[in-house]
């Protein structure tokens, strides 16, 4: 969008720009909905003075979104993820044959939309409760973007063991402003090509789609996973067939199961189209 020519900048309050630095000078402007949606997308190509102002201009350009109306969907993904970048990358992440577990938040946009800046204090706590239960559970985080996080287990069961405490923790936790936070969580076994800090191939692509067909509270899993645990399977687990689904960008279709413990939700609506 074109520039603010001096003489529109010098006739607009303070209060109209998100950043005045140590100098006087005001950058962002958020006046009007145009320049706010700018503002958003150049915010990350700012230097700020100290991690305070950063902060500061970001709650005042976030008030601005919110007054006009303007949901920031893509801008807090991004502020998330570039928190997730500053963390130490994984190390020392399994090998071979390993259990992937994957969630997402149902409806995060309309959490976003209630939110607002505040959504960023909410995936904290999500997040902080999904890494608990992974470590405890003998897993590895492996990447935590936006609403969505991935852990890897060398054990099915112990994937299936985590998926059950997390929902359960999750479930039994009151959140922000009494909003209804549910966490899908899928599971599938498998032969990923690990990289030093992830895993790509279809085996990951599986594990992504598994999520994104489930429901909030809900834990689904594939076949090889529920095969991997049949043995060792926990009293009280069940795995409750869903049939056989066709999965965006795999080849074949594939047979999902849902996890069935105490305390978790029994009855959820049939599986989300992929």
């Amino acid at each position: 969008m074109p520039r603010l020519d001096p003489k529109e900048r010098a006739s607009l309050p303070d209060r109209a720009f998100a950043y005045i630095d140590s100098t006087g000078r005001r950058r962002l402007p958020i006046h009007d909905p145009a320049h706010v949606r700018n503002a958003l997308v150049r915010f990350g190509q700012v230097a700020f003075e100290d991690e305070p102002a950063r902060e500061r201009a970001r709650m005042r350009l976030l008030n601005a979104a919110k007054k006009f109306k303007i949901v920031p969907v893509g801008f807090i993904a991004g502020q998330l993820q570039t928190a997730r970048a500053q963390r130490p990358g994984p190390i020392n992440l399994p090998s071979g044959f390993v259990t992937m577990l994957m969630t997402d938040i149902e409806d995060s946009t309309g959490l976003v939309q209630q939110l607002g800046a505040r959504y960023r204090q909410l995936i904290d706590e999500v997040w902080s409760i999904l890494r608990r239960g992974v470590v405890d559970s003998g897993g590895h985080e492996v990447e935590a973007r936006a609403d969505e996080f991935f852990a890897v287990f060398e054990s099915p069961r112990s994937a299936v063991d985590a998926a059950i405490a997390l929902q359960l923790e999750l479930i039994g936790r009151s959140w922000i402003d009494d909003l209804a936070v549910r966490v899908r969580i899928g599971i599938h076994s498998g032969y990923p090509t690990s990289t030093d800090t992830n895993y790509v191939g279809m085996d990951v692509n599986t594990a992504s789609r598994i999520t994104a067909v489930g429901h909030g509270g809900q834990v689904v899993v594939s076949a090889n996973t529920r095969e991997g645990v049949k043995a060792s399977a926990p009293d009280g687990v069940r795995f409750k067939a869903l049939g056989e689904h066709k999965l965006r960008g795999l080849p074949d279709p594939v047979a999902l199961f849902q996890v069935a413990a105490k305390g978790l939700p029994s009855r959820f609506p049939p599986l989300r189209k992929s």
